[in-house]
């Protein structure tokens, strides 16, 4: 549960902090994706099929560096996590870019995903401690913003650099970026360590608990709540991969592709802000259930969409929900992590995604490959539609355990007062 303070909350105070190190991370990779296939193929001489599986690194490592992710955290602290994270990062992506070998590239682009996973866990665990329950949900989804800006700008700067100094030079920037990262997490101030110091006493009373005991102990919340995660992230990197296979299935060229993407991607910002104060407001499951019951309606939408318009429509329907959902996973795991275990339990809300994450990429192959893109769509559209139940159901009787845990806790401060 997020932890109180007593020092009055400023949005100033947590900016830079909480806010820059995402951006940078986030252009790192949004500069480091586009052309790491292209580097791949172009100037290691691998097939198309592996420089996909090379890209595809990166979420393998997500998904392997969840769990180890989390028990790194616990034993190093939030801040100490995060340096490692940012240094580590820096070096595999300079390998990634700058090794003379395809092994050693994949090396880099896999340890860059274990790095971004460390990173995260720490960053969601750093906000769980300076926000207050009341501004999590905002604070949670300006997070997700911040990391969705620096997926925009990261490609911007690479493709300018590229033009003027090649290939290697989007992989300059991405080191950049990476390396600003973890400069602003060294020179900021640590605004969490008395708590991280609290924290680690009260282990060391009670016993540090292992990965396997916070998982076993949470295990209701994972396989239900988790399961949920697992729809939404699935529903969302489907999108990602369905939309550019969709513009060329209709006949559209690179640039109108990319279009596509930029005008969603201004659609999905305009709604992080608002999508957060609604669930501080209103509770998580007035934007989880919605956000997956659209996300899933647009697939089924999205044969409709023949021509560019058509798809850019589409397009920004699909962004809506995200934007919506903007910061909803890292929120709802936040409302359910102990106090003790924390780091241990986030690793295993965020393995529920990595795997959503992979699986939604992988059904959209799959579906594609045994019967067509068409039947990809519809599939998991209706999918989408179903989880949304099961999501509103769950996130819904969580909404009302987290109000009647705050209610008794300030009926105990108030008779304590």
């Amino acid at each position: 549960m997020p932890v109180m303070t007593s020092t009055p909350f400023a949005w100033r105070r947590i900016a830079l902090p909480a806010y820059g190190p995402t951006l940078a991370t986030g252009a790192a990779t949004g500069a480091l994706l586009p052309v790491a296939a292209l580097r791949a193929h172009d100037d290691l001489g691998a097939s198309l099929a592996t420089a996909g599986l090379v890209v595809a690194l990166i979420g393998v490592g997500q998904l392997f560096g969840a769990l180890p992710g989390g028990a790194l955290v616990a034993r190093l602290g939030e801040r100490r996590a995060l340096v490692l994270a940012g240094v580590v990062d820096v070096v595999a992506i300079a390998v990634a870019g700058f090794a003379p070998t395809l092994s050693l590239m994949a090396v880099g682009m896999f340890v860059t995903g274990l790095a971004s996973s460390v990173f995260f866990l720490a960053r969601q665990g750093f906000m769980i401690d300076v926000l207050p329950p009341d501004r999590l949900a905002r604070g949670m989804s300006l997070l997700g913003g911040s990391l969705r800006v620096g997926m925009l700008l990261g490609p911007a700067v690479g493709g300018a650099v590229v033009a003027a100094t090649g290939l290697q030079g989007a992989f300059g920037v991405a080191v950049a970026f990476a390396a600003l990262s973890l400069a602003i997490v060294v020179m900021t101030p640590d605004i969490t360590g008395s708590h991280e110091r609290a924290m680690a006493a009260r282990e060391q009373e009670e016993g540090t608990p292992t990965m396997l005991r916070v998982l076993r102990e949470h295990s209701r919340v994972l396989l239900t709540l988790g399961l949920g995660v697992l729809v939404i992230s699935g529903l969302r990197q489907a999108r990602l991969v369905i939309l550019p296979l969709w513009a060329t299935q209709i006949g559209l060229d690179g640039a109108q592709s990319s279009a596509v993407f930029a005008v969603a991607g201004v659609v999905e910002l305009f709604l992080v802000y608002p999508a957060g104060w609604a669930m501080d407001r209103f509770g998580r499951a007035a934007i989880a259930g919605p956000m997956s019951f659209l996300l899933g309606a647009t697939m089924i939408a999205l044969p409709l969409a023949t021509d560019l318009v058509g798809l850019v429509v589409v397009a920004c329907g699909m962004a809506a929900a995200n934007g919506l959902g903007a910061g909803i996973v890292m929120t709802i795991g936040a409302d359910n992590a102990p106090a003790l275990g924390r780091a241990q339990f986030l690793g295993g809300w965020r393995f529920c995604g990595e795997i959503g994450n992979a699986g939604g990429a992988l059904a959209v192959a799959a579906l594609t490959g045994l019967v067509s893109l068409t039947a990809a769509v519809l599939t998991l559209g209706l999918a989408g539609l179903v989880g949304s139940g099961w999501v509103t159901y769950w996130v819904l009787r969580a909404d009302r355990r987290r109000l009647r845990d705050r209610s008794r806790a300030d009926e105990r401060a108030q008779s304590v007062s």
